[in-house]
């Protein structure tokens, strides 16, 4: 791989990673018996990113010409780190809140996290492949499932509110459920730097 190339490769293995982790978010979700376990796993995601983080700083502070603008670099790799931050940090209260019962809004608000995974996926593949244009489709959907999860939020916790009678409980998942709208916010900021990309390169 040319060195000119190091940050494309990098940003697609975070891009790589986050579909990795958020699909075993998805299946942990599932399976809450070990949630000591899940976190852990999770928590290796997020290391993992950071020193994909940190290969793109050092090559950025010894690289004169860059592919696209350093500032853009910067903010796209900090806008993917987020992502598997806020999903690591949501996976870690699972653990601490010691939350083991299944529950169908956080199944569906994994379902949409996986999706959003694997359209930034695309869309950083695109960028690695200079199809600037093309980008567009992938970000029209993320901002979609970006929509679909506030709709989630909304009905979740009206749901939780009318049917959990323990408030402790409800505290703890109402937490979770606005994590995970968190984390598909995290999505759209991954997709609002792309755009800005494609409008200075275009």
């Amino acid at each position: 791989m040319a060195k000119k190339n190091i940050f494309f490769k990098t940003l697609e293995e975070m891009a790589d990673t986050i579909v990795e982790s958020v699909e075993y978010f998805a299946r942990g979700v599932d399976d809450l018996s070990n949630v000591g376990e899940f976190a852990k796993a999770m928590k290796e995601y997020e290391s993992q990113c950071d020193r994909y983080t940190h290969t793109i700083i050092i090559e950025l502070n010894k690289t004169f010409i860059t592919p696209i603008e350093r500032e853009d670099i910067m903010a796209l790799t900090t806008a993917l780190d987020d992502v598997v931050d806020e999903i690591e940090a949501c996976a870690s209260r699972f653990e601490m809140y010691q939350v083991m019962d299944k529950d169908e809004y956080i199944r569906l608000f994994a379902d949409n996290l996986v999706r959003c995974s694997h359209q930034v996926k695309n869309a950083i593949y695109l960028l690695s492949q200079k199809k600037l244009l093309a980008i567009r489709e992938p970000n029209i959907a993320i901002n979609e499932l970006e929509n679909q999860a506030d709709d989630l939020l909304r009905v979740g916790i009206k749901a939780l509110f009318a049917n959990e009678k323990d408030p402790i409980e409800l505290i703890k998942r109402k937490e979770i459920y606005e994590m995970l709208e968190q984390t598909t916010d995290h999505f759209e900021d991954v997709a609002n730097t792309l755009e800005t990309i494609i409008m200075r390169n275009s």
